[in-house]
């Protein structure tokens, strides 16, 4: 994990042991996204009545904004959540369907990303090759697209590269130094402040060295610098429009109590 070629909070490269997960094959979209939003709408695409249990799940705040941003909804990425909010959907998930979903760490990320390739890219360290398996600067019209509509990495994930970039659950710090000289099992730096977290993968309007497997993006509070509310959103961040999810389900699943406690802590306040 990490680089010793790239910007300095990717180093130092570190070993790292992982127990193995499904990560999803895209990142996920406003037509799974939009029934956990909007409860109504929720209603009208489900079969039979809502569970009890469902319908308590707190939601996102209705967005001020089209969170779409003039984009496209169908089949395209959610986009601009939180990292709360990004968890609090896979809660609702959970609640859904009984499966434990959550986000990547960081080292699962880019794991998955590499697909087993050391390079800077999982085609290589020459990002001509690009063009054919993502949507950044150069190609995307400063727009997100559908997913999938690029090649998978070997491991069959789209859009792992580009389109939005992605959250992962780990707190940001400025280099790996911690994890130096050693075998780091499932190595996750858990957040305790409400910036920054760590960010994967690169966007339609990064360029392509920001799309390397190994690069990292910081959240920012500038992100939330429009949003009129007092204190700001717990859910949304209106000027970040390049950020999306996707899904890690562990192989083995977490105690219930570990799971709630994952899905269950309170947001911070940001002013």
């Amino acid at each position: 994990m990490g680089s010793d070629t790239g910007n300095p909070d990717e180093t130092p490269i570190h070993d790292v042991k992982l127990d193995p997960f499904w990560m999803s094959t895209f990142e996920v979209t406003w037509d799974i996204f939009e029934p956990f939003l909007y409860k109504d709408y929720e209603v009208t695409q489900s079969i039979g009545s809502i569970p009890a249990e469902v319908d308590a799940i707190t939601r996102p705040t209705k967005p001020y904004l089209d969170m779409t941003f003039g984009m496209g909804k169908e089949n395209h990425p959610a986009l601009a959540m939180t990292q709360y909010n990004a968890i609090q959907f896979c809660k609702w998930l959970y609640i859904r369907t009984g499966i434990f979903y959550r986000l990547p760490t960081e080292a699962e990320w880019e794991y998955a990303a590499r697909a087993g390739k050391q390079s800077a890219y999982f085609f290589g360290d020459d990002p001509v090759k690009l063009d054919q398996f993502a949507w950044f600067k150069d190609n995307s019209d400063d727009k997100t697209h559908e997913v999938g509509k690029k090649e998978p990495n070997p491991w069959g994930l789209y859009d792992i590269y580009g389109n939005v970039a992605e959250w992962t659950y780990d707190q940001y710090v400025d280099n790996y130094s911690v994890f130096a000289g050693k075998v780091s099992d499932n190595p996750v730096v858990t957040p305790e402040t409400l910036y920054p977290h760590s960010i994967r993968g690169g966007s339609f309007v990064d360029e392509a060295v920001d799309l390397r497997s190994a690069a990292r993006l910081a959240s920012d509070p500038a992100w939330k610098q429009i949003d009129p509310q007092i204190p700001k959103s717990n859910w949304w961040m209106p000027e970040a429009p390049f950020i999306g999810i996707r899904l890690v389900r562990p192989a083995i699943a977490p105690s219930k109590e570990e799971i709630e406690a994952y899905y269950d802590k309170k947001p911070i306040e940001d002013y």
